[in-house]
């Protein structure tokens, strides 16, 4: 029970803020203390997912610094990477963000993005997008935002395979993590100025994919229950494999931590110290490695938050049937490619494509995807830069491949089933083409949404049209003083009366234009048929 006079303050104010003071919000379990930052009301770091109902805190807390990240494992590569693992970790770090304008009272009942950070499940952290500068221009236009960042588990914290792992119901805690965040906005965001019946939910590359997932019919929650719309960039639903495929990498972080002899392995694991187990991840493959894209931790298939592959789901129809904003960067598979320059020959790259993308696939299979995807640099990612990017004989191949594979394959696949039942817009970006070796890569176009400012140099036009969505569940529809657009969004549609959906285009300099989405559509079928097929033979067999 709160006491008496704190909850008297909630009941008449919930969140007040004075002229040139912090902002301060009573949510059912303490009051807390934020920052005021211009026009901005920012509150960090509240507990989302306890083992019980947190307990009532006396006194103001304070809410002014972001949480150490969670643990996940360093990433190494055959070539030079920044640092870019989270400085501080913890493992209490199931903690969220609030950017609200500071006008916001719990009358305004403002629509509200939820942002899950990418990293290829492996590394994140809430902060890793700067969000503040499009609430601010939200507010800018009349179209104001609040917009949450959520941390969830990554790497084996999170994403942990293995029969003991399923059988113990601990699956894809990661995914539940951000479940347990979203119920949180139900809960407390009309406390900060929020309408939790008008909540978006979005991210980039894992958050994208995040996104897209929990857009899937499951047996934890109802999707519409918790959001309305999608926004995801660079991620759509992807094959995932089942939890009984982790196996082999459950078995191997029990022996590396001396657990092999143990009655309950997991049990085992969970006693082993931080340091100890994270120094035994970081001994797996990463998103570097030579495997690339195919994960050793990520989402998979257990029955509950996943009930069966994401392709068979979109394929049968088993999703919220929302409005959804989806894109991809051009050139998304160079980066992950420059781990396989080894792999210099064709016979090289059939062989890499059987034994780490078609294990089951039969040889004339693999033949096709070749031809497919030629041994032609003029054909390969960077697209649309001929001969040059040759980082190796087969470099520029494996990227068109590994591109189409995760991010632009699975966007079109999943377009094409989603645009016959709701509404679908979607994006390419060219911008950054010209950087050697990568063109316009995975992540280049984070900060085309998402600026770390509002300069006059800054193309205002696609943080509009994320703010409309936001807003009214159309890039196009605006409902502020002005929308920098020019360029009206078509919507994406397999039944388009040409034969090929239109999209828009994002192009150096700051241009946009509408074009068909006419590209690679061979390859990209053929590819996707394949991959659609193992999946409804592999859930035959269980």
């Amino acid at each position: 029970m709160l006491p008496p006079l704190l909850t008297l303050f909630a009941a008449l104010t919930r969140l007040s803020v004075v002229s040139g003071a912090a902002p301060v919000v009573t949510l059912k379990y303490g009051v807390f203390q934020g920052t005021l930052d211009g026009n901005l009301s920012t509150f960090l770091v509240y507990g989302f997912s306890l083992p019980k109902a947190p307990e009532v805190l006396y006194g103001v807390q304070n809410a002014t610094a972001f949480s150490p990240a969670c643990p996940q494992q360093a990433l190494s590569a055959p070539f030079p990477i920044p640092p870019i693992v989270a400085p501080e970790m913890s493992e209490d770090c199931l903690k969220l963000n609030v950017f609200a304008p500071s006008s916001a009272t719990p009358r305004s009942k403002l629509p509200v993005l939820v942002w899950i950070y990418g990293g290829g499940f492996e590394i994140g952290n809430s902060p890793d997008t700067e969000v503040r500068p499009v609430v601010e221009q939200s507010i800018a236009i009349g179209e104001p935002v609040i917009i949450v960042t959520p941390n969830y588990r990554v790497s084996a914290w999170g994403f942990l395979g293995g029969k003991e792992v399923g059988d113990a119901g601990i699956s894809n805690l990661g995914l539940r993590d951000q479940i347990f965040a979203l119920e949180w906005v139900q809960e407390n965001i009309a406390a900060f100025g929020g309408d939790p019946a008008r909540v978006v939910i979005g991210g980039p590359s894992a958050g994208a994919i995040s996104a897209a997932i929990l857009l899937l019919s499951n047996k934890r929650f109802e999707p519409t229950s918790l959001f309305r719309g999608a926004f995801m960039l660079s991620g759509s639903p992807i094959t995932t494999g089942s939890i009984e495929d982790g196996q082999s990498h459950y078995d191997e972080l029990v022996a590396a931590n001396n657990c092999t002899g143990s009655q309950d392995t997991l049990e085992c694991l969970r006693r082993v110290p931080l340091d100890a187990f994270k120094a035994a991840v970081d001994e797996t493959p990463n998103i570097f490695s030579f495997s690339s894209v195919q994960n050793v931790w990520r989402p998979r298939v257990d029955g509950d938050i996943i009930v069966q592959d994401p392709l068979i789901s979109v394929s049968t129809g088993l999703y919220a049937k929302i409005p959804i904003m989806t894109g991809d960067a051009d050139d998304e598979g160079t980066l992950f490619s420059l781990s396989s320059t080894n792999i210099t020959t064709n016979d090289e790259f059939l062989g890499y494509l059987h034994s780490n993308f078609f294990p089951k696939s039969t040889p004339a299979q693999i033949a096709e995807l070749a031809v497919l995807y030629p041994d032609d640099p003029t054909q390969g990612s960077p697209f649309d830069t001929g001969l040059a990017n040759q980082f190796t004989p087969q470099f520029k191949r494996i990227a068109a491949f590994q591109g189409d594979f995760l991010f632009t394959g699975a966007r079109r696949f999943f377009l094409e089933h989603t645009s016959k039942t709701q509404n679908a817009w979607s994006w390419v970006n060219k911008r950054g083409k010209s950087t050697p070796i990568v063109g316009a890569a995975h992540g280049s176009d984070v900060t085309i949404w998402f600026p770390p400012t509002i300069s006059n140099s800054t193309d205002l036009g696609p943080i509009d049209s994320l703010v409309n969505f936001i807003n009214t569940l159309d890039p196009n529809l605006s409902t502020g003083a002005r929308n920098t657009s020019a360029v009206f969004w078509p919507k994406w549609s397999a039944l388009s009366s040409d034969g090929s959906p239109s999209l828009l285009t994002l192009s150096d300099p700051g241009a946009i234009s509408v074009d068909p989405e006419n590209f690679r559509v061979n390859a990209i079928r053929f590819l996707y048929d394949l991959l659609l097929k193992e999946a409804e033979e592999k859930a035959a067999q269980h």
